[in-house]
This record gives structure tokens, sequence and C-alpha cells, in this order.
């Protein structure tokens, strides 16, 4: 099976960009990052992915008088570099439902909560305020919804007593770094399938779609 085609969609410096861009230089990856979009001229992303000879390229919103027609802005440059399938990776626009259903199923987001709990923004800082003992980050499939969609994987770290929102960011992020990667290997492998918007994982792989890490 050839190998995905990927594009991903930043508005910052890009880190879990990063993660994927490094995963997928393995030889057995079966995924290829074919370009990275931003729509703000300046993301730090941009550069970094430059540095890894990924090709890239700016769509700045406030050049458009629309949604719907910056989505569809971007969706031309993702066709037109022969994009199959998009990671969202902190990219920081609402995306119309045109553009959600022209990529459906072929479109996913990384999320700092265990979804569905704290949807939206500020996830760290609600977690502390409800007292939660559990906290962690999920890649889904996008929907129209904010942060709803069928989840392909999701990883889980210890609310510690002395955390505060950066330190518990901090740790979320590091788990956010490993389970994008195994979530765009398991859709690229052809190992997804979604049935009655849930997600069933198929074959035999190297880790489990859902990771718990405990406290140290």
């Amino acid at each position: 099976m050839a190998n995905k085609q990927v594009g991903i969609l930043i508005s910052g410096r890009g880190s879990n960009m990063s993660a994927l861009i490094a995963a997928a230089s393995a030889a057995d990856f079966p995924a290829d990052i074919r370009l990275v979009v931003s729509n703000r001229p300046h993301a730090g992303g941009l550069a970094k992915a430059a540095e890894a000879g990924i090709a890239t390229a700016v769509v700045d919103h406030k050049d458009y008088p629309s949604r719907e027609a910056f989505d569809k802005a971007v969706t031309a440059k993702l066709e037109e570099a022969g994009v199959e399938f998009v990671c969202l990776a902190g990219f920081m626009r609402l995306l119309t439902p045109w553009f959600v259903e022209r990529w459906r199923d072929r479109l996913i987001n990384i999320h700092p909560s265990l979804l569905p709990s704290f949807k939206g923004l500020d996830t760290h800082e609600r977690a502390l305020e409800a007292g939660v003992k559990v906290h962690g980050c999920s890649v889904h499939f996008v929907r129209s919804d904010v942060d709803s969609g069928p989840i392909i994987a999701q990883a889980a770290v210890a609310v510690l007593d002395e955390d505060d929102a950066d330190s518990l960011a901090t740790r979320v992020l590091e788990q956010e770094h490993v389970i994008y990667p195994l979530a765009l290997r398991l859709v690229a492998s052809g190992r997804v399938r979604v049935i009655d918007e849930r997600v069933e994982i198929g074959g035999a792989g190297d880790a489990p779609p859902a990771l718990v890490v405990p406290a140290v």
C-alpha cells in the first residue's frame, strides 16, 4: 500500500507538527508529509518545516472575506500538493462545515484533554479547577461540532497535588507528541475504520490506542 500523503495545518510553533515530521522520517512509517500550511505568515512552525525539507505555504486568513473562502483556498493548496489526509496541529481557526465535510474521515486533530471532557480552551486550568485526578490528550477525527468526532487514541497522565496549569500542560504535551504519530500511523496503515461514529482498530500493532502514563 502506498504511503498516505499528508498535509499539516498550523498557526504557531508547530510542536506537534515536528513530532509528526520526525515520525514520518522513519522508513517504515506509512505516511509522507507533503505540505505544511499556516494561516499566520510568521508562524514559527514554518521555519521548522522548511528545515526538515517539507514544502510550506501561507494562506493568511486576513486576506479572505469569509471563513469559507479561506477554507477553499486552503483546500486548493492541499489538493495542488497531492494531499490525501490532513492533520491539525495547533491550527487556531474554526473550520467551516464545508471544509469538514470535504475532508470527512480524512481530517484529524489533537486536543489537550481526555475528550469528551474539557472541550474548548484552557483545558489544564479547568481540569485543575474540577479536581480531576487524571487528565490527558486525545486524537480524534474532526466533525463540525468543536472538539467532537470519533476518538482514535488517548493518553492519560496523573494530576499531581503540586501541579499548576503549566506543569500539567508540559506533561500532557509530552504525551501529545507520542499519540499523534501513533494515531497517524494507525490511520495511514489502514487499521482504522469509522463505524457509527466510533473508531474500530484492527490488526496487530506496536502500541495500544490508549496509553496510561503513571506519575513519577
